[in-house]
Parts: C-alpha cells; structure tokens; sequence
C-alpha cells in the first residue's frame, strides 16, 4: 500500500472505502467488488444508505482531492460504491454479477452523458460520473429484462405487425 497521510483521516477513509482503493492497480474494479460484497451480503442497499454514501463520499472525494492536489485520484472508490448501487437501485440481487460487468464497462468507456459528468468541478464531478454510469446499467438492465423475460418481444413485434 501506498504510504499517504490524507488515508487517514476522515475524508480519506470514506474516499478510499476504508482503502479498499489503496491496494491494487485496479482500484475502481476492487471498489465496484466491495460494493458488490455488501450488496450480496445485505441482500439489498437501503436508499438512505445509498444517499448518505453519494452525500459523504462527495465531500469526502472532493476534500482528498483538493488536498492531494489530484484531480481524480485513482484510490478514490466511493465513487465506484455509489455507482454501482446505483446500478441496482430496485432490482432483485440475481442481476448483481451482470450490473457488475456492465457497470465496469461503462465507467471504462464513459458513454454520454458519463463523460460529460466528469467535468463538473471537484468531488462533484468524481462521484457523478459514476452516478449517471450507475443509472444508466440500471435502465438497461430492466430494458434488457423486459425485452427477454417480459412482454417486450411480442410488444416489438406487434408494433411492427410481425407475429400473430
């Protein structure tokens, strides 16, 4: 582990998710399987817990920031936490290794609007990036639910007067 000061302190210990960002080449990969772990565990992230981690972590991300004089420090996680529970926000757990994947890639790739979000200024911009890369693997996940193991098929096919 990298030797920092800032890890120990407050901030540094909600940005980090407790250094879960602070062991590896792959920090968002490891964030995003803590996240992961506590979903499964939980059976679930309780909204208020999910608010308080975008909330906090915001502070926090943006103070371990400011006081590294990094933009975007790599072992800044929570980002990655809240993204991804995000990702799950009402779905059942069964879809927790999918949303894993597809959240990874997504905060790799930075689609618009991701991108976009990146730029805001601060911990603002290193949590909502992940946010909005959160949100968007939840609505495919249940566009990509309803579409196979919904009505979706046959829906399509109706509207363009295929089928029965």
């Amino acid at each position: 582990m990298k030797s920092n000061p800032h890890v120990k302190t407050w901030y540094g210990m909600i940005a980090t998710f407790a250094t879960a960002g602070m062991y590896t080449k792959m920090p968002g990969t490891v964030g995003t399987f803590v996240a992961f772990i506590l979903l499964l565990s939980f059976g679930g992230i309780p909204l208020w817990v999910l608010a308080l981690t975008v909330l906090a972590g915001t502070a926090a991300a943006d103070r371990y920031a400011k006081n590294t004089g990094r933009e975007d420090p790599g072992e800044v996680v929570v980002d990655e936490v809240a993204g991804y529970w995000v990702s799950m926000i009402g779905l059942d757990p069964t879809f927790a290794i999918v949303a894993f994947f597809m959240f990874r890639v997504i905060d790799i790739i930075k689609p618009f609007p991701v991108g976009k979000m990146e730029k805001l200024p601060g911990g603002i911009g290193i949590m909502a990036d992940d946010v909005c890369g959160g949100a968007i693997v939840n609505v495919l996940l249940r566009l990509l639910h309803w579409l196979f193991f919904g009505d979706g098929v046959s829906y399509i096919s109706k509207l363009l007067g295929i089928g029965a």
